[in-house]
């Protein structure tokens, strides 16, 4: 099965790191906790644990998201964990990786296994599918 949306972001806020445990390299790692909301045929919010080392300025680095959604997918209604991350140098997005978390689906949507992906169009909308099996 396929679902797609566009998502928002609604909230977006660094969390501290306990000082001993980040290893200064050539760019600075952070963490963060994001609140999304999505709509279309994924409709929903999801929390999100976001990592990333990545330079604002030249727009170089990785990042790494945990999110836990809940909502539906094509009107089926439940929950579950997605994870995905990507590197940019600054003009382009490779190295991505999306799967959705065996076993973490929950209501109509228990037993969810698959894949996905995220893009962000010219004009800022950002876009998510999922391409998902229920078991």
């Amino acid at each position: 099965m396929h679902a797609t949306g566009t998502f928002t972001v609604k909230d977006f806020t660094p969390a501290d790191v306990a000082p001993g445990t980040v290893v200064t390299t050539g760019l600075p790692v952070g963490v963060a906790t994001m609140e999304k909301r999505f709509e279309g045929a994924v409709a929903g919010r999801s929390a999100t644990v976001f990592t990333a080392a990545y330079d604002q300025e030249t727009g170089v680095g990785t990042y790494l998201a945990m999110e836990s959604f809940e909502g539906a997918l094509d009107g089926r209604e439940g929950a579950f964990n997605f994870v995905h991350s990507a590197t940019t140098t600054g003009a382009d997005r490779t190295a991505e990786f999306f799967t959705l978390v065996p076993a973490s689906g929950t209501g109509a949507l228990a037993g969810i296994t698959g894949s996905g992906g995220l893009a962000v169009d010219s004009d800022g909308t950002h876009r998510i599918w999922f391409e998902y099996e229920l078991g």
